[in-house]
């Protein structure tokens, strides 16, 4: 984390995820993404988002599709 970064309330995060509140109070919970403690309030780093999407984007797949759907 950067010590610059904005560090986003959970409904500004799940806004910028294009996701609902509900979702990032899961990732949350579970640990499945990095969050800073203030209190009672939760707070998630601009920099986290960036890296938890990039961490899940999917490449396409590059090449002619032979019969059946399958990759050569």
């Amino acid at each position: 984390m950067n010590p610059a970064d904005r560090l986003l309330t959970v409904e500004e995060a799940a806004e910028r995820l294009g996701t609902g509140v509900r979702f990032i109070r899961r990732l949350v919970s579970e640990r499945r993404i990095r969050y800073v403690k203030l209190g009672k309030h939760v707070r998630i780093a601009d920099s986290v988002l960036t890296a938890y999407i990039e961490e899940r984007t999917v490449e396409p797949v590059r090449g002619r599709r032979a019969g059946y759907g399958l990759v050569v």
